[in-house]
C-alpha cells in the first residue's frame, strides 16, 4: 500500500469550504450557496483564490487519444460527455451565502491525456490521474493519467464538479489523486436470489461512480446454479431456479464487457466443495446429503449438516467430481478474462461429509481425516486454476477453520490470495503474518446484508415475552437484531473500519483492500440498490484516500454532509440510494452533529 499527500488542514479546510458553495448570479452579487461535491474524496485537492467559477460551453468536448490496442477509452469518453451535457445536478445546501468570480471565458474541453494506453485491468494496475482547470481566460482543462483506468477516475471526479442548469465548475483546481488500496470491490451473491442483468449493470455503473473497481460474482451456490456452461449444460438446467434465472454465455459476456466500459474487472467465484448442492440435480452421485434437512431435529449444532438451509457438498473421493469441476473451472476461465478466479473453499460442514458411505469408509478403515479429504480436493483441483495463468482466491477457512482445513504449505503465496470474514483484524493478522495477500471482508463491518433479522421460521430464540429483557440463550443482552451477523451495519461502521490494524507495514503492504458483501437470502433486485448505496460508497472513500484526516483523526463526522449531498447525486443518476439524513439535515448543515467528544467505552 502507498501513500499520497494530502493538502494542509488551513488548505483542505478553505477548499472544502469554497468547494461546498456555489452561485447563481454574478461575480459581485450576494446568491444562496449550493454544495458541490467529489466523492471519494481526492487524496490532493487545491483551489487558487480568488475562487472563480466558469460556465461551460454549449460546444464543450473532450479531446481524447484513441488506440486500437484500447477502445475502453472511447467508451468513457462518450458515457461522461452525456452525462455532463444531461445531468442538471442542483444541490440541495442553500443557506450560506458568499461572493464568487466568474470568468468571463466559459471552459471549452478537458484535454485527455494516457502515458500507456494498453495498460490492462489488472489488480495493480496505475489508477492515479491529475486534473487541472486553469483560471479565468484559459479555455481548456487538463486530464494526465498513467493509464485508461486512471483516466476514468479523472473523468468521474470532473464530473462531480460540474453543476446546474447553465453546467458551473470551479476553475483554478488542482487535483492529483490515486487510490490507497488496489482492490476496492463489492460482492454480490446471485444463487439464493436471482438478479437479472440489468440489476448487475447497474451495480457495476454505480461502482464505477464511486471509484470501485472489482465486481465479485458469487454466481453459484446450494440454493441454485444459474450459470449456464457449454461443457455442463445440466448444471443450470437442473440447477436454476428457472429457464428465466439463467445467465447465458453471452450474459457473461456483456457483464464483462460493461465491467470494462467502466473500469470494473469482474472475478468469478464458483463455490467448491461445499455450497454444491445445486449440483445434485445433474450429478447426484458426487454430492453429499443434498436435499436433506439442514439440521436434523434433537441434533446439537455440531452434527448439522450446513450452515443454513440448503445442504450438499462435492465428493471429493468421488473420481467424477474432478471430471465436472475440471469442465467447469475451464469454462468459467475462458468466459472471464479477468485473472483471479475465486474457489470458494469455506464453511465445508463436517456432518455432511460423514453422512456419505464412501466417506465414513474412509475414515474407519484408513483412519482418515476430513482434513486429508479437503486437502485431496484443494490439490487436484488448485492445478486446473493455475493452468489457465489465473491467481486463485479462497475464503479463509480452508486454511484457518476449526475443524476441516488444510495444510498452508499447499498453498503458494505467489499463486494465492486469501479473502478473510471472521474475526475481525485478527484473522487478516495470521494471514499476512504468513505472507499471504489478502482481501479483506470481515462480516463484523462489511456484510450488508445483516441486521434483516434472520430467514429461518420457527426460529423461537427470538420469541420472548415483551416485558422482558432482550436476553439470549447464553444469558448476554441480545443486540444482534435477530440474525447471526446483526446488528445492521450502518455506514459509519463501514467507513470507519481500518483494514490494517494491528498489522506491521511488511503485513500491511499484503493488504490488496476490501470488500463489501451483500449475500441474498433476503435481498433481489426490488431492495438491491438501497442495501448497498451509500454503505458501499463510505467503504469506497475509505478505501481511496482513507477514512482519517492530515492529524490521523476520523473524518467520518466531515464526511456526513459530503456522503449525504452524494447519495441525492446518485439518486439523479439511477441509483436509488437509501437516505442516511432527513433533507432538513443537508438545509441545515452542522444542525445534525454532536459537539460532544468521544468517549471509548
Amino acid at each position: 500500500m502507498t501513500s499520497h499527500p494530502i493538502a494542509t488542514s488551513h488548505v483542505f479546510s478553505t477548499i472544502l469550504t469554497a468547494l461546498l458553495l456555489l452561485i447563481h448570479s454574478s461575480a459581485t452579487a450576494t446568491a444562496t450557496a449550493l454544495p458541490v461535491n467529489v466523492w471519494p474524496k481526492p487524496t490532493s485537492i487545491s483551489w487558487s483564490s480568488p475562487y472563480t467559477i466558469a460556465t461551460l460551453s454549449p460546444t464543450f468536448q473532450f479531446d481524447s487519444p484513441s488506440s486500437p490496442s484500447n477502445h475502453y477509452l472511447s467508451a468513457a469518453v462518450a458515457r461522461y460527455h452525456r452525462l455532463i451535457s444531461s445531468e442538471r445536478h442542483r444541490p440541495i445546501y442553500d443557506t450560506t451565502t458568499t461572493n464568487f468570480s466568474t470568468s468571463p471565458t466559459p471552459l471549452q474541453s478537458l484535454s485527455i491525456s494516457v502515458v500507456d494506453l494498453a495498460a490492462p485491468l489488472i489488480h495493480g494496475v496505475d489508477e492515479s490521474y491529475t486534473l487541472s482547470i486553469p483560471n479565468h481566460s484559459a479555455t481548456a482543462a487538463n486530464l494526465s493519467a498513467a493509464t485508461v483506468w486512471g483516466a476514468m477516475r479523472g473523468l468521474e471526479t470532473f464530473s462531480q464538479l460540474v453543476w446546474g442548469g447553465r453546467r458551473r465548475v470551479p476553475v483554478g483546481v488542482e487535483i492529483r489523486d490515486a487510490p490507497l488500496f488496489g482492490h476496492r470491490g463489492f460482492l454480490l451473491d446471485t444463487s439464493r436470489n436471482f438478479y437479472p442483468v440489468e440489476d448487475i449493470l447497474r451495480t457495476i455503473k454505480a461502482m464505477s461512480h464511486n471509484k470501485m473497481n472489482v465486481f465479485h460474482w458469487h454466481i453459484t451456490d446450494s440454493h441454485s446454479f444459474p450459470l449456464e456452461l457449454p461443457s455442463e449444460p445440466g448444471l443450470a438446467a437442473k440447477g436454476a431456479y428457472g429457464r428465466g434465472m439463467r445467465y447465458s454465455v453471452a450474459d457473461v459476456g456483456r457483464v464483462v464487457q460493461y465491467g470494462y466500459e467502466h473500469g470494473v474487472r469482474v472475478v468469478p467465484e464458483v463455490d467448491t466443495p461445499a455450497h454444491t448442492g445445486s449440483w445434485a440435480g445433474a450429478y447426484p452421485d458426487i454430492i453429499t446429503c443434498a436435499d436433506k434437512f439442514w439440521w436434523p431435529a434433537g441434533s446439537p449444532w455440531a452434527d448439522r449438516l450446513a450452515a443454513e438451509p440448503g445442504t450438499g457438498q462435492l465428493n471429493p473421493l468421488h473420481p467424477k467430481t474432478y471430471e465436472v469441476v475440471g469442465n467447469v473451472i475451464n469454462d468459467i476461465a475462458s468466459m472471464f478474462p479477468e485473472p483471479f478466479f475465486h474457489g470458494g473453499a469455506d464453511e465445508v460442514t463436517p456432518g455432511c461429509w460423514k453422512a456419505d458411505p464412501s466417506i465414513q469408509s474412509f475414515l474407519s478403515q484408513q483412519n482418515g481425516t476430513l482434513s486429508q479429504i479437503l486437502e485431496t480436493f484443494i490439490n487436484k483441483t488448485l492445478p486446473i486454476i493455475t493452468s489457465h495463468n489465473k491467481t486463485a482466491v479462497y475464503w479463509e477457512d480452508v486454511i484457518l477453520a476449526p475443524d476441516v482445513k488444510v495444510n498452508p504449505a499447499v498453498f503458494s503465496p505467489e499463486h494465492t490470495v486469501f479473502q478473510t470474514w471472521n474475526n475481525g483484524p485478527n484473522n487478516t493478522k495470521l494471514l499476512t503474518a504468513a505472507g499471504y495477500r489478502v482481501i479483506v471482508s470481515s462480516w463484523e463491518f462489511y456484510y450488508l446484508d445483516c441486521g434483516h433479522g434472520d430467514f429461518l421460521g420457527n426460529d423461537s430464540q427470538y420469541d420472548r415475552p415483551p416485558t422482558s429483557s432482550d436476553v439470549d440463550s447464553n444469558g448476554d443482552v441480545d443486540s444482534n437484531g435477530g440474525s447471526w451477523c446483526g446488528p445492521y451495519k450502518t455506514w459509519q461502521k463501514v467507513y470507519n473500519y481500518d483494514i490494517t490494524h494491528g498489522l506491521s507495514e511488511v503485513e500491511k503492504g499484503r493488504v490488496l483492500g476490501a470488500e463489501v458483501a451483500l449475500w441474498s437470502e433476503q435481498a433481489d433486485g426490488a431492495v438491491l440498490d438501497a442495501r448497498v448505496w451509500p454503505r458501499a460508497a463510505a467503504m469506497a472513500e475509505a478505501m481511496w484516500s482513507g477514512n482519517r484526516d492530515e492529524k490521523g483523526i476520523k473524518r467520518y463526522a466531515e464526511a456526513t454532509d459530503r456522503l449525504n449531498e452524494w447519495r441525492y447525486r446518485m439518486v439523479g443518476r439511477g441509483i436509488m440510494a437509501e437516505p442516511i439524513q432527513p433533507l432538513w439535515c443537508l438545509r441545515n448543515p452542522g444542525m445534525c452533529n454532536t459537539v460532544k467528544p468521544f468517549v471509548a467505552q
